[in-house]
């Protein structure tokens, strides 16, 4: 399985206590999954309405996109302001 970089930003960084972790996992449904179940309910929710990147891109094939060494999932909640 590849050792890929799960990367956390605004309200999900906040819900996990940190911004970055490097996680075996074949897929972002695996990235995902991994995610909820170590960082708990908050992480959960923020995810629920948080868009998922990989290198920058939103993944072709959702959470079933393959993941190769070296990859970036990105969580990007939401952001607000005025």
């Amino acid at each position: 399985m590849p050792t890929v970089t799960l990367r956390l930003f605004a309200a999900a960084r906040d819900a996990a206590g940190r911004s970055s972790e490097a996680i075996d996992a074949a897929t972002v449904g695996d990235v995902l999954a991994y995610a909820r179940t170590t960082y708990g309910a908050q992480f959960a929710e923020v995810l629920a309405h948080a868009r998922v990147w990989v290198n920058g891109d939103e993944p072709a094939d959702g959470d079933a996109t393959v993941l190769a060494a070296d990859d970036e999932v990105a969580v990007l909640p939401p952001v607000s302001g005025g």
